[in-house]
């Protein structure tokens, strides 16, 4: 429990310096104008989707190196590390595809036609900061899946020390430098993640933390087997997160629909529920981390207890976050805008967005936790199912047309409702699977002992 709390905690500051761009950003686009901060919902959102899911393929890696470190074969992982930069190299490749031409999706999703020549020129410059930011994730799952997540926490927290003040100069000028709008918001986080990555192969190259990997050698060519054993852990991962995060990426697009008021409401209520879903994902983080190491040493029982022990501290955390957010909603809602209409639907979403958050803080530990045991497709099929099908389809239906005898609400609230209802369903059939694996690798031990 003490290994745990301490990663995990190390784990959430990081995490919570990171989520503080998104609220840096936010705040700023609100204070400049209702516009900015609707362009930035959207434009957000995309890129959000693509980091998100890209950023799955490594994040799925940490069981491995972990279990490498449990079963003391640093050695290695240094040539785990190289064969993950080919994984890099696609991923930026696909993901700057995206970002750089992203006209076809918002004609689909039916922006409005007056965002999508800022929404564009805002991804034209955030886009590019892509590979910097999927190579540092590679370097924070190494990290944590060294059990030395801290490196990674202070440079966040130093990182998020510069985006603040940077941000708000690129955005309303000064100094000689025009006031750029929204999109000096992208230029402070392009900034930004450049200078996380040059502190990360610094780190690399000159602490001695990293020298039992070997990791500084010259790269061997693609190795099949290797890649294969990515692919197969980190490609569901993947298309899991990229489902999570589309749910949530095309209500975004889908609420555009209701107008700049709407649209600004429910960028604060998606940037809290951001906020607080970075609580259950250091936990998810540090539990996964732990049950990697124990799994490497052979000892099954150790890491099903940290499957339980996860369960419980899942549960707690999301309702006391919840709790808080609940009775707190309208003050939070205030801090981001200053428009009465906007804060008035913004904390009434705050209300659905505490209401799911228990749910999501156990699906996130789960779904963690169930890599370890190398399950991924099943999960992925329960998101797709549910997340598009009933939460993004089903909001849809109640905001735009109506479900049998409820009416059409016209209004955001409809799309959190449907998610919520959702989610829950997740959070009890992924808890059921990672029951039920963890204990049959206990079982399997024993009966060989």
């Amino acid at each position: 429990m003490r290994v745990i709390a301490g990663d995990a905690w190390a784990v959430f500051v990081g995490q919570v310096a990171v989520m503080g761009f998104a609220v840096v950003d936010t705040i700023v686009a609100g204070r400049h104008s209702d516009l900015s901060l609707a362009t930035l919902s959207i434009g957000a959102a995309v890129f959000v989707t693509v980091h998100v899911s890209l950023m799955g393929l490594f994040t799925a890696l940490l069981p491995i190196w972990a279990e490498l470190r449990g079963a003391r074969r640093l050695g290695e992982v240094g040539g785990s590390v190289r064969q993950a930069l080919y994984i890099w190299a696609a991923a930026s490749l696909l993901g700057l595809a995206v970002l750089l031409q992203p006209e076809p999706l918002l004609r689909w999703t039916d922006v409005p036609a007056g965002l999508q020549p800022v929404v564009v020129d805002y991804l034209a410059v955030l886009g590019w900061s892509l590979p910097a930011a999927l190579l540092f994730r590679a370097f924070g799952t190494l990290n944590q899946a060294l059990g030395r997540p801290q490196l990674v926490s202070w440079l966040q927290v130093l990182a998020l020390a510069v985006k603040l003040p940077l941000s708000v100069w690129l955005t309303f000028g000064g100094a000689g430098v025009p006031a750029l709008g929204v999109v000096g918001c992208a230029w402070a986080t392009f900034a930004v993640h450049g200078l996380l990555l040059g502190l990360a192969l610094w780190l690399l190259r000159t602490q001695p933390l990293y020298e039992p990997l070997q990791l500084w050698r010259r790269p061997e060519p693609p190795h099949g087997p290797t890649l294969a054993a990515f692919a197969r852990l980190g490609v569901p991962a993947a298309l899991t997160m990229l489902v999570e995060i589309t749910s949530f990426t095309l209500m975004a697009l889908f609420v555009a629909r209701l107008g700049t008021t709407a649209t600004a409401a429910h960028q604060i209520a998606a940037n809290v529920a951001a906020l607080m879903y970075m609580a259950p994902l250091s936990l998810a983080v540090a539990s996964s981390a732990r049950v990697g190491w124990w799994r490497g040493a052979g000892d099954e029982a150790r890491a099903r207890a940290v499957v339980m022990q996860s369960f419980w501290l899942a549960g707690g955390l999301g309702i006391a976050l919840a709790a808080m957010v609940f009775v707190a909603k309208p003050w939070i809602a205030a801090v981001y805008s200053a428009q009465a209409g906007v804060v008035l639907l913004a904390a009434r979403l705050l209300g659905w967005v505490a209401l799911l958050h228990a749910a999501d803080a156990l699906q996130t530990v789960a779904m963690f936790l169930l890599r370890c045991y190398r399950v991924t497709l099943a999960p992925f099929v329960v998101y797709g199912v549910l997340l598009w099908g009933v939460g993004l389809a089903g909001g849809y239906l109640l905001a735009y047309h109506g479900v049998g005898p409820l009416a059409a609400q016209h209004s955001p609230v409809a799309f959190w409702q449907a998610g919520g209802g959702a989610l829950i369903v997740v959070a009890l059939l992924v808890w059921l699977m990672l029951g039920r694996v963890s204990r049959r690798a206990a079982a399997s031990v024993s009966v060989t002992h």
